[in-house]
């Protein structure tokens, strides 16, 4: 994918972001991370129903990268099971971290493959992907 396709995949998401606004629904699983060194601050809820992810929507204040990067992760992961989801962060969280993944599995989240070259922003993609693992890792097959 060339860099325009990206900065627009990019821009797109963080303009128009999928599921931005939370709910009152106890059934969501919630989690809050935030990066200390900058504004990004993000809430998410995610709903699984039968080991399938039905929903996720998310708010908070975020950079460009870090809210465009909730949006795609949105994207890519509704209608996943809970494993496909957590095969899919290793991948994301591998590629960010320059390691070995396929890139098959990513999706738009593919746009942040080179993000490495600007270790200050890894952060800013991971930020929603660690919300939620740490949702899945609670996740007790709901």
């Amino acid at each position: 994918m060339d860099s325009s396709t990206k900065r627009e995949i990019i821009l797109e998401n963080y303009q128009n972001p999928t599921n931005k606004g939370l709910i009152e629904d106890e059934t969501y699983q919630k989690a809050n991370m935030n990066n200390e060194s900058c504004i990004d601050d993000i809430n998410l809820m995610v709903k699984i129903e039968n080991n399938i992810i039905k929903d996720i929507r998310f708010d908070g204040e975020a950079c460009a990268i870090s809210t465009s990067s909730t949006s795609i992760m949105i994207n890519t992961l509704i209608g996943k099971t809970v494993e496909e989801a957590k095969e899919i962060y290793k991948n994301f969280t591998n590629m960010i971290d320059e390691k070995e993944y396929n890139s098959d599995l990513l999706e738009e989240a593919i746009v942040y493959d080179d993000i490495y070259k600007q270790p200050s922003r890894k952060k800013c993609a991971l930020l929603p992907w660690w919300a939620l693992d740490k949702i899945l890792g609670e996740n007790n097959g709901k």
